[in-house]
């Protein structure tokens, strides 16, 4: 199972995602058959990619944000 593909963070995998559903248009044999499986594990590969984009991005965040508290608490502890 996938998320929802048309998002804002899944914008880069527009393109296969087009090909994973004009596959799907095809009709349910297409499909059936395993003839949309290549496009399915493109499209995988695809979200996954951006999902580790956005997890090195959160964490970046992340770290700036504890270094931040940090410093206050820091200042805070001088100042007591």
């Amino acid at each position: 199972m996938h998320p929802h593909l048309h998002t804002k963070d899944n914008i880069g995998c527009e393109e296969v995602m087009t090909a994973l559903e004009d596959c799907h248009a095809r009709g349910f044999l297409w499909k059936s058959m395993g003839m949309c499986n290549d496009a399915k594990y493109q499209v995988t590969l695809c979200l996954r990619a951006e999902r580790l984009k956005r997890t090195a991005a959160n964490r970046e965040a992340a770290r700036i944000k504890r270094e931040k508290v940090k410093k206050v608490w820091a200042e805070i502890d001088e100042n007591s």
